[in-house]
């Protein structure tokens, strides 16, 4: 068995009255890919969010690989290993695809630099690898702004890469992407996990890219865990059916649909 790389025990969130998340408890292995998914307000978002530093818990534990990440701050949590994408990509349109991998490293090395031309010769060669690694080095010279949407998400994707994660949070990865380009996205994640013997959490309304890539899924509703397993046991489970359609439907009747 992969070594635990993430492990939340008991994680808490209220907002005045809502228990937004209510005794989570999780593990995420070397090399595993695990889909936390739920309606809408089951938690994800919230329990993401924790995960990194953007919220503090109310109680709990969260662990990457033995060390408590609790309380500490998103910049100090991510130079610990702990990588992130966005549900909106986050790139700098006005600088290439090359330009923006250097900068992540830049950022994440905490290196300082005087005159933009000095940046440029940074973690170059670095970079490049990268970009070869997600298919995007034949596009290292263009200008960010002209790339299509796959194509930023899988930029997106190296630059979450330049911090040698060993967890990799995805917030709904695939969100805004055609159909091919969703599958191509988390085939590449899941080969890139499997290299580099990282973790990686993802949320995601795509039922399809779900059970396609997913090791293990993780299903919310209302802030409580209701259930736990491989796909083939999720898309069965009549607790996350009826949390998703009520009474009457499964996943198979809803094949291609995005709840």
């Amino acid at each position: 068995m992969e070594p635990t790389i993430l492990s939340v025990q008991a994680l808490r969130k209220s907002f005045g009255a809502n228990r937004a998340v209510d005794d989570v408890t999780f593990d995420v292995c070397a090399g595993e890919l695990v889909a936390l998914i739920g309606p809408n307000g089951a938690g994800k978002t919230t329990t993401f969010n924790m995960l990194n530093g953007q919220l503090r818990a109310d109680g709990g534990t969260v662990q990457l690989e033995g060390t408590s990440l609790l309380g500490l701050p998103p910049r100090r949590i991510a130079r610990m290993g702990v990588g992130r994408t966005f549900q909106v990509a986050a790139t700098f349109t006005s600088m290439t695809v090359q330009e923006n991998v250097q900068m992540a490293f830049v950022a994440h090395h905490r290196r300082a630099f005087s005159i933009w031309t000095r940046m440029r010769r940074q973690y170059a060669d670095e970079a490049l690898s990268l970009l070869e690694q997600v298919g995007m080095a034949g596009q290292a010279t263009r200008p960010c702004s002209e790339l299509a949407y796959g194509d930023v998400k899988r930029l997106e994707l190296a630059m979450a890469l330049a911090g040698s994660p060993r967890l990799l949070l995805m917030d709904e990865p695939t969100a805004g992407m055609a159909p091919s380009e969703r599958q191509t996205l988390m085939t590449l994640t899941r080969r890139l996990a499997q290299q580099r013997n990282m973790a990686v959490l993802f949320t995601e309304h795509s039922m399809d890219v779900v059970f396609a890539v997913a090791d293990r899924v993780i299903v919310l509703a209302r802030g409580r865990i209701v259930a736990q397993g491989d796909p083939t046991e999720i898309r069965a489970h009549p607790e996350v059916q009826r949390v998703y359609f009520g009474t009457g439907a499964t996943f198979a009747d809803q094949q291609g649909a995005t709840p």
